[in-house]
């Protein structure tokens, strides 16, 4: 009897060695380079019944694929690793990572936070599928009308796409806006003042800092730096390891394959990329936390109740609304909507990283439509795509295709009492 309890504590213990956390994940390493991924280079072909007949789209898109927003984590970057050499810390590791971050900064001089070449391709493709798949919303020298915010490489996006469009058939009229005057659409997150007071107020930061603090891992700068390397804190050391994590996980979406497992295991990829995926979640997403993240995107929201009637009243010329933004755009957008993977509610902020997930929300030229069909027998239903697959619009549904008049109760019913 003595070996046979000898036997199963020793068997448990085992198996507690080698559990494996419920809430850790194993994506892989360039899903972990999350927002920042270019954007899905397969795409299938839209189908739908024979029996409905596309009439109407509202697009809202991400800008595409980018140089780095500005020079700050790179130059950061820059300054520890070179202080690692005077120090004589660096390791071989560590001189890979500065030739790489060296290469990031030649390449975006003068070109910081620009759409790169392959953000217009990614427009481009976006829209030849669109024209492919409802070209016959397009006939007949139908009226587009698009709009972005002022941001160039949004402004670029835009003019990529429409570009295109024009390619596949020039009897299209186009009709375009960018500026500040549509913040309120692409930019709500700037002129919102329940959200201007929100990250004021840090009201998201509790909660990141306590998972960030806990997760996040150093072992990979470490690797750069050397052992000996002294840092001024734990903080500094936190900070500079996400830094890493964002210089490298950027890259690809500028052309430049970084080979990340030369600095990374998939394990603290998928760490680090879980630390910038929680960021997303709690400050631009409905959460326990607030949902006010969400809320700024009841305008846009609004617009696209009011521009799907227009076009069935028949007040309105247009046969497509266009609207290119940012991440920052998409997201409360689509928590608003609760679309599925892309709202996520929860007190357990570990498991954010198997239920909401950032490059299937928004990667590079990220985008939802949604499409007008008119049935054989004159209704209308609305599908919804995230990123060009189709989704339910409804919470606990299984249905693509909603009737117009019970999607336009829907869209309204989850927009705040105070714009209602």
């Amino acid at each position: 009897m003595r070996k046979l309890i000898l036997t199963l504590i020793t068997l448990a213990a085992a198996m507690g060695l080698n559990a494996q956390d419920p809430t850790s994940t194993s994506y892989s390493m360039t899903q972990c380079e999350g927002s920042l991924t270019p954007y899905p280079a397969e795409v299938n072909p839209a189908v739908f019944p024979d029996s409905l007949r596309p009439v109407f789209i509202n697009h809202v898109g991400r800008h595409g694929s980018r140089y780095p927003a500005s020079s700050a984590n790179c130059l950061k970057l820059q300054r520890l690793l070179q202080r690692a050499d005077s120090l004589g810390t660096i390791t071989p590791v560590g001189r890979q990572l500065a030739r790489l971050n060296d290469l990031v900064i030649a390449r975006s001089d003068r070109q910081w936070g620009a759409l790169d070449s392959l953000g217009m391709a990614e427009q481009r493709s976006i829209a030849t599928r669109m024209f492919y798949n409802f070209g016959e919303i397009f006939s007949d020298g139908a009226t587009v009308t698009a709009l972005s915010s002022y941001s160039p490489r949004s402004m670029m996006s835009m003019y990529s796409f429409v570009h295109q469009l024009d390619r596949m058939d020039n009897r299209i009229n186009f009709v375009t806006s960018t500026g500040r005057v549509n913040s309120g659409q692409m930019r709500p997150f700037d002129v919102s003042k329940e959200y201007l007071d929100f990250r004021k107020e840090n009201v998201w930061k509790p909660a990141y800092d306590e998972y960030f603090n806990k997760f996040c891992p150093t072992t990979a700068i470490r690797r750069a730096v050397g052992e000996r390397f002294p840092f001024a804190s734990a903080d500094e050391e936190l900070d500079y390891a996400i830094t890493e994590y964002y210089v490298i996980a950027g890259c690809r979406c500028m052309g430049i394959d970084p080979n990340a497992s030369r600095f990374f295991s998939r394990e603290e990829y998928n760490a680090l990329w879980s630390c910038f995926n929680l960021r997303q979640y709690l400050q631009r997403t409905a959460s326990t936390v607030s949902t006010v993240p969400a809320d700024i995107a009841s305008e846009l929201v609004q617009d696209l109740i009011s521009t799907t009637e227009s076009f069935i009243n028949g007040t309105s010329p247009s046969v497509a609304c266009l609207r290119f933004g940012h991440a920052e755009t998409l997201m409360p957008l689509l928590s608003l909507m609760r679309l599925k993977g892309c709202y996520y509610v929860t007190n357990y902020f570990d498991t954010v990283a198997l239920h909401w997930r950032d490059f299937d929300v928004v990667p590079m030229a990220a985008n939802m439509q949604m499409i007008l069909f008119r049935s054989t027998t004159g209704r209308y239903y609305i599908r919804v795509d995230v990123n060009e697959k189709p989704v339910p619009l409804q919470p606990n549904s299984t249905e693509l295709y909603t009737p117009w008049g019970v999607a336009r109760d829907y869209l309204t019913r989850i927009l705040p009492l105070t714009v209602q």
